[in-house]
């Protein structure tokens, strides 16, 4: 009987920890990756993560295998050193050039490239299509803003949403980013980008997303109490849904938009930068 319910026990508790293992194995797993640059930061990650992992192993190596070289019934006299003998510095020269080439320079010269090659690399709306949707942070709301039918921001014609941000699928999309209070951060956790919202200056990101579907947007700056609540969705539609929906949004601002109301004339002109 003991050893039956010894082996109940046991049984439930490898269960219930591969069950907590299994769950923080799918807590560590990134977001699915829906833009078409997004792989180069997860790359960047990956590439830094892998040399540390080696890095890791090639100390404790040294460290293990020296503790049994000098164990006390190999080496029972002591050696004592400063390590300020030529060939230490030499050692400690190579090793530290090492680290600093493959890890420190290396990730700067990739994070330089992706940088001027891919995030810094924004679309010219006059040689293709480009969505362009301006953003205004405030404690604690995302608010996006469409060009209207005129096609010029800050009109009376303009689309407005509060936390629901939409976007058609294999379209390039421009953000202009601003804060009207404190300093917040637009991040698009599927995209691998984030830009911060600070009060009266402009920021800018750019995506295409690959997939439909819906996501989450995040504040990835601390801004107040409720920061945690400041959240969004981003929905990647069709083409043709996407258009449905901007019609339909465009007919209802005309319709209903208030022209003495100031709170909807947050915007401001889009310029090429």
């Amino acid at each position: 009987m003991l050893k039956k319910m010894i082996g109940i026990l046991f049984v439930t508790f490898v269960v219930t920890q591969s069950s907590a293992f299994a769950g923080f194995w799918a807590g560590a797993v990134p977001p699915e990756i829906i833009s078409t640059n997004g792989h180069e930061i997860d790359n960047l990650f990956m590439y830094t993560t892998w040399l540390n992992i080696v890095y890791f192993i090639l100390v404790c190596a040294g460290l293990f295998g020296f503790s049994y070289l000098y164990w006390y019934k190999r080496s029972p006299k002591a050696y004592y050193t400063y390590g300020n003998k030529k060939e230490h510095l030499v050692v400690t020269m190579i090793i530290g050039a090492a680290v600093f080439l493959s890890i420190d320079l290396n990730i700067t010269r990739m994070s330089n490239d992706d940088m001027i090659n891919e995030f810094w690399k924004f679309p010219d709306a006059s040689k293709e299509e480009v969505i362009q949707i301006e953003v205004l942070a405030q404690q604690w709301m995302w608010n996006f803003r469409y060009a209207g039918v005129d096609g010029k921001f800050n009109t009376a014609d303009d689309v407005l949403s509060n936390h629901d941000l939409r976007i058609p699928v294999g379209k390039k999309v421009e953000f202009r980013i601003s804060s009207k209070d404190v300093i917040h951060s637009l991040y698009f956790p599927n995209a691998r980008l984030k830009a911060d919202a600070i009060p009266g200056r402009i920021t800018r990101l750019w995506f295409q997303p690959t997939k439909t579907g819906e996501f989450d947007i995040a504040c990835a700056e601390m801004c107040g109490t409720h920061h945690y609540l400041m959240k969004a969705k981003l929905r990647v539609e069709t083409e043709e849904d996407y258009k449905l929906w901007l019609g339909e949004a465009e007919r209802l601002a005309l319709a209903g938009n208030d022209v003495d109301n100031l709170d909807n004339y947050w915007g401001w002109k889009w310029e090429e930068q």
